[in-house]
């Protein structure tokens, strides 16, 4: 697992979510859909840590699995070092000052028959905090945190445009002054000029309360913009993990190649060199075996080597691969240092 050069504020080891998928007339569990399958990471305090992959390779079931929105089926998650992977509702509650949540459509996670100031008034009624004269000083502030006007009180998040909507998670999720906030593609559903405004904000904010966040997108366009290391994820695991800026210089994984080179250039007259990925991702309820990349990757190989399992290690200071002849080019030098 990646050390960190000071303590971790989150610390995920061997982490699996399985669901179990039913069949048969009794409709019992005989096979599982491994949406997340031994992931282990790090994110320290003021970080963030950018999680990218095709849809449905297992980032948005992970962020849920952090936040407890989801029970893990293995592995530990370690918040300023203590367990929550087991942790009830109640023993969870105290957690959920620190450990927040922006959801990818504000218009289904917000409560619609709830006007924005009962929205933001909320968690201070839950965790008892202030009286009602406090509470609304307190939501006057969110809005001005998030640039919205104080008028947004009494309006319905129907009334608001996306992205307003969206400000308004995000005003919801800070309202505890959270550690840490799961960022589940925040701004996806958003217009392009939208979505630089709104990670501007999730930046400022982040300078201005020390807040880390676990940022999951699609787009390593977006995930460029904000996140100090990038993990990629590929089938529910971890395919390469490293610091932002090595990434994208130094991408060793064929899949985190294959990414970088799907992300638009805005100028028409520059060529880039794509690379193209074989068939479809295989289903999680089903996966290949071996190394699960390898029937896609450039790199071809026999069936019997594509049997064989990948090896997930550090190739330099920080920088994790899954480390497989169809993975990574030259991959012999890698496993020699192992």
């Amino acid at each position: 697992m990646p050390q960190s050069d000071c303590t971790p504020l989150l610390e995920v080891e061997n982490l699996k979510v399985h669901f179990p998928v039913k069949e048969g007339v009794f409709a019992r569990a005989k096979r599982f859909c491994k949406a997340v399958d031994d992931v282990s990471f790090s994110i320290k305090p003021g970080e963030t840590l950018g999680l990218v992959g095709e849809s449905g390779c297992g980032k948005s079931t992970l962020g849920k699995a952090i936040c407890r929105l989801l029970q893990p089926t293995a592995g530990s998650i370690r918040f300023e070092g203590e367990s929550i992977e087991s942790l009830s509702k109640s023993q969870m509650r105290p957690f959920r000052r620190d450990l927040q949540i922006i959801f990818q459509d504000p218009a289904e996670s917000l409560n619609a028959r709830h006007t924005v100031g009962q929205i933001l008034e909320e968690p201070f009624i839950i965790h008892k905090i202030g009286d009602a004269q406090e509470r609304i000083r307190r939501v006057r502030a969110l809005l001005d945190k998030v640039g919205l006007p104080q008028s947004s009180l009494e309006k319905y998040p129907f009334e608001f445009s996306g992205g307003q909507r969206q400000r308004i998670g995000i005003a919801r999720a800070i309202a505890l002054e959270p550690k840490l906030i799961v960022c589940d593609e925040p701004v996806s559903a958003l217009d392009v000029s939208v979505q630089s405004q709104i990670l501007n904000l999730l930046m400022d904010l982040q300078r201005d309360m020390g807040i880390s966040y676990l940022f999951i997108a699609h787009d390593l366009s977006v995930v460029r913009v904000i996140s100090d290391r990038v993990g990629v994820m590929y089938l529910g695991k971890f395919v390469e993990l490293a610091d932002g800026d090595e990434l994208f210089a130094n991408p060793m994984h064929e899949y985190t190649k294959a990414l970088i080179s799907a992300i638009p250039v805005p100028d028409p007259t520059v060529r880039k060199d794509r690379v193209v990925l074989r068939g479809d991702v295989p289903s999680p309820i089903d996966p290949p075996p071996g190394c699960a990349f390898a029937r896609r990757s450039p790199i071809e190989v026999s069936e019997d080597v594509a049997s064989q399992p990948g090896e997930y290690i550090e190739v330099s200071p920080g920088h994790w691969v899954e480390v497989h002849p169809a993975t990574v080019a030259n991959h012999e030098r890698f496993l020699v240092r192992s």
